[in-house]
């Protein structure tokens, strides 16, 4: 396996090791490439809102996780951080499969700009989002989830 495949793959371990995913969102699945990322969930009656649609949080997080993961497939020595995310919804969904695409849009030494689109398993788009990411002082080898459990 090729360096950059396994960072990708550690990338991946991380995302589907974290606690909020195997508790939460434990149908989440994860594919990182260079510069995009691809998050999957299997949406149920779990993460609806008393209108029983699916809760702004959920859209926020498969937002957000592309992105952040598209970013993170570039920085292969810095665990990178959030700074911002806009997030646009357009339309409600209730339950079944949906799926995220992040791909970075800039990127400098330390910043990143990253958009997602959130869709339907038959590619209506839900929601899309922009956000700015910043590497963080924390080095990868020392983040325990990326290395496994």
């Amino acid at each position: 396996m090729k360096n950059i495949e396994l960072h990708y793959q550690k990338l991946a371990n991380m995302y589907l090791g974290a606690r909020v995913n195997t508790e939460h969102f434990s149908s989440s699945q994860i594919k990182i490439s260079d510069g995009q990322a691809r998050i999957e969930l299997l949406a149920d009656s779990e993460y609806h809102h008393a209108l029983k649609g699916m809760h702004g949080s959920v859209y926020f997080k498969m937002l957000d996780d592309a992105a952040f993961f598209a970013v993170s497939s570039v920085v292969t020595d810095y665990f990178v951080l959030t700074t911002s995310f806009n997030l646009n919804i357009i339309r409600p969904f209730t339950t079944g499969k949906v799926y995220s695409i992040g791909k970075v849009r800039f990127k400098s030494r330390e910043l990143f700009t990253a958009e997602s689109t959130l869709y339907t398993e038959k590619g209506k788009e839900l929601a899309f989002g922009t956000g700015n990411f910043a590497k963080s002082k924390v080095a990868l080898k020392d983040v325990q989830g990326y290395w496994g459990k």
